[in-house]
């Protein structure tokens, strides 16, 4: 069989997965299944037969393309952040608007939590993620790397990078912008800012970085030159067990609480407190959806008419008006999906504690749509934070954010953090279908 036509299932079973065999000994960080990866055609990713989670992406070179465009990014992203972003033009006053601008609104009206999440999804987050993937990646380009530019670094920036994988929503508040756009255009003149432009680029390029970077192949990488972690943790005597590496996968013999060999997390069999964490996390983000339904997000006044808008009258106004498409992304980002997260949660933490063996491989498909959506739904905090940071003239025209918007935005953050606290392997452990693995002899 030609390397281009294996299949991307090629994997062994988990009895061969740690002890002889050949290929890469990895767990599927979605099921708990021990397995070894072989090599692949380049293009064809390598899947858990079991639940069909990815588990390793094959490019050509995998670490050039996305250095590349690691840094074009930075410099796309530098510039759009530095250039203003949108201009209202409302009978003779003008008042403009950057990408970050929303913040300070936000903390003019006592919103400070959402001040908060603004500059950090939009401004620190970005830059500091592409700045920790051109560490990692320059580093790896030079042949004799600076003494600085060593372990002690490049480990703890590439786990960093993993872990802000989410808080970056350029691409969400590009689309919010939009809603916003629709909005604007109904009530004054709005000029785009070459921000606009740059922002288009800067997602452009994000997606296709992300699309080209494999973390995988940097730490193989750096484990090849012999950047192993400079110090690992020390376990309590234990029993040794396979344990995968939460930040790196690599498969250690070990017993619970050790450090990993390669980048020094802290191993554990199973995220520490996955089911309590992630319960007392949906139980505080559903008490919160009822208040950010029924407040309103934002308070429109027009030549001194108007009033407070809710979420799904946002909904309803776009109907009214005729924008049917934006209608249903508000509706599907800021109604459908955080209930889709709070229902999809509830039912995975309630097949643990059932016990079910009934459609894992389903449950497993609707953690990982749980996990990529959950940022979508800061649509309509995007949305609210640049009505507010344009429409500020007074008793002519304004608009200002009111508690619904922040009671919306802790939903949001809640559920995000509960579906990355919740671990779907324990549906499996529950279900008994690691229970070979967890017998063998250590």
């Amino acid at each position: 069989m030609s390397p281009a036509s294996r299949p991307a299932l090629a994997c062994d079973a988990a009895e061969a997965a740690l002890s002889g065999g050949t290929g890469l000994a990895r767990q599927c960080h979605d099921c708990g299944m021990m397995l070894r990866l072989h090599p692949q055609a380049v293009g064809v990713d390598s899947r858990c037969p079991r639940c069909g989670a990815v588990l390793r992406r094959h490019h050509a070179r995998p670490l050039d393309a996305p250095f590349a465009l690691a840094l074009a990014s930075l410099m796309l992203c530098a510039m759009s952040l530095s250039m203003p972003f949108l201009t209202l033009r409302l009978l003779g006053q003008v008042r403009g608007s950057r990408i970050e601008s929303g913040a300070s609104a936000f903390a003019e009206d006592g919103l400070w939590l959402l001040a908060i999440v603004v500059v950090v999804t939009l401004v620190l987050v970005p830059l500091a993620r592409l700045m920790l993937r051109l560490t990692v990646l320059g580093g790896l380009h030079l042949r004799h790397p600076p003494p600085w530019l060593g372990p002690r670094l490049m480990i703890p920036a590439l786990r960093w990078h993993g872990h802000l994988g989410a808080w970056t929503m350029l691409e969400v508040f590009l689309f919010g912008a939009l809603v916003s756009y629709t909005r604007l255009v109904d009530l004054a003149e709005v000029e785009l800012g070459p921000a606009v432009y740059g922002l288009g680029a800067v997602v452009l390029a994000l997606v296709a970085a992300d699309a080209m970077f494999e973390p995988q192949a940097a730490w193989d990488a750096m484990e090849a030159r012999g950047m192993m972690a400079p110090h690992t943790r020390l376990a309590r005597p234990g029993t040794a067990r396979s344990l995968s590496c939460h930040s790196c996968r690599r498969v250690t013999r070990a017993p619970d609480g050790a450090g990993c060999p390669r980048c020094g997390a802290t191993l554990h069999h199973r995220k520490p407190n996955s089911v309590a964490r992630s319960w007392a996390l949906l139980f505080a983000a559903a008490v919160l959806y009822i208040p950010s339904n029924y407040y309103p997000v934002m308070n429109i006044i027009t030549l001194g008419r108007g009033g407070p808008h809710t979420i799904l009258g946002g909904v309803v106004e776009f109907v009214h008006t005729g924008f049917w498409p934006l209608a249903l992304i508000v509706f599907l980002a800021s109604v459908a999906v955080p209930m889709l997260k709070l229902v999809g949660l509830g039912i995975m933490l309630m097949s643990i504690r059932r016990r079910s063996t009934r459609n894992l491989r389903r449950k497993t498909q609707l953690y990982r749509v749980v996990e990529a959506l959950g940022r979508w739904s800061m649509i309509d905090v995007f949305v609210v934070s640049v009505l507010i940071a344009l429409v500020r003239f007074g008793a002519i025209a304004s608009i200002h954010a009111e508690v619904g918007a922040a009671c919306f935005g802790a939903v949001v953050i809640l559920t995000m953090i509960a579906a990355e606290c919740f671990d779907p392997r324990l549906m499996w452990d529950a279900a008994g279908a690691n229970e070979q693995e967890a017998a063998r002899p250590r």
